[in-house]
């Protein structure tokens, strides 16, 4: 019995490690004369570049398998934690020049900012490990449920290359191929990438000021509010705030309405501001809250509310620390 365990471990070890160069599907081959046609690369260039390029099984496993599937109580503990706290508070000492600058110029909040970094990449320690362009032509030509997306991405990523005067085969990111410190899809880079040091590149791997600036003008152009509050905890009465939660992020009901829910709101919101009712898992019960206009552009950045609240309250636990460190010092 031993035997067959270890035997298994090993066989389902060797076939998640497997790596197989691009088929010439059609799919490819369209994608390739796109790329010539539209932009001008070179076929046999293409061609040679891709030889180069693993589809892996590692990815698919991993897309199969999102942090956002877990119950909130669970995700939670992924983010909220003693060292991912710290290392935001040194983060934002280590960087608070250019913290100050951003925020003045885009309005966005520094803690924000900070735990952004601080949930995708452990403020840079765990940027990815794939290669930018295996993970996007692995889902893009071998993952069908979003095999669009991520051949535009690929697109995007190329162009990118030929823009930054990169090497294809050299960024590394995650299993999606999000990269640098604040995890940018290549079309997110191109569009909201920002030089703040202006030094004529957009370094998001390397350099923190231009990861910190990316965010915000990331931000800014999702019309973040400077100065209005992101969400807030709520309690209900009996069970008729249920009729309000529903799909979805977006602000889609009246503060008034919520209150005729018997919902307990904040008494400076407006009857006529719009929100969202969402709720969160816990082990016994629910954590019941109203998300704003902001939390809704967090969500921008990653479309999951467990991701959004994972920001949230990251972002307010470090500030609190840093806050209390100050007084200390």
């Amino acid at each position: 019995m031993n035997f067959r365990i270890a035997l298994f471990i090993f066989l389902l070890i060797t076939v998640q490690s497997v790596s197989a160069a691009i088929a010439e599907t059609d799919s490819f081959k369209g994608f390739v004369k796109h790329m010539v046609k539209a932009h001008h690369f070179k076929d046999k260039e293409l061609r040679k570049l891709f030889k180069a390029v693993e589809i892996q099984q590692a990815i698919l496993e991993a897309i199969s398998k999102p942090a956002e599937a877990k119950p909130w109580f669970q995700y939670r503990e992924i983010f909220m934690t003693e060292a991912r706290i710290a290392g935001g508070v040194q983060f934002w000492l280590d960087n608070e020049k250019a913290l100050k600058a951003v925020e003045r110029q885009y309005g966005v909040p520094a803690e924000i900012i900070v735990a952004i970094i601080g949930v995708e990449t452990r403020y840079g320690a765990h940027p990815g490990k794939y290669r930018v362009i295996d993970a996007l032509s692995t889902l893009g030509f071998a993952y069908p449920p979003r095999s669009e997306f991520f051949v535009k991405e690929l697109e995007n990523f190329l162009l990118l290359a030929r823009e930054e005067h990169l090497d294809p085969l050299q960024p590394v990111g995650s299993y999606a191929g999000a990269m640098g410190l604040p995890q940018f899809m290549p079309s997110s880079f191109r569009t909201f990438a920002a030089d703040f040091d202006r030094d004529h590149k957009r370094d998001i791997w390397k350099n923190s000021a231009d990861a910190i600036a990316s965010v915000a003008n990331y931000f800014a152009h999702h019309h973040w509010r400077a100065g209005a509050p992101v969400a807030f905890p709520v309690t209900a009465k009996g069970e008729a705030y249920r009729q309000a939660l529903g799909a979805g992020v977006k602000p889609d009901t009246a503060v008034a309405k919520l209150r005729a829910l018997q919902i307990d709101l904040p008494s400076q919101l407006a009857g006529s501001e719009t929100v969202k009712l969402l709720s969160y898992q816990q082990p016994a019960g629910e954590d019941l809250w109203i998300g704003l206009h902001n939390f809704y552009v967090i969500t921008r950045y990653n479309h999951s509310p467990l991701y959004a609240m994972a920001v949230y309250q990251l972002s307010q636990a470090i500030a609190d620390r840093k806050k209390t460190q100050a007084i200390r010092k």
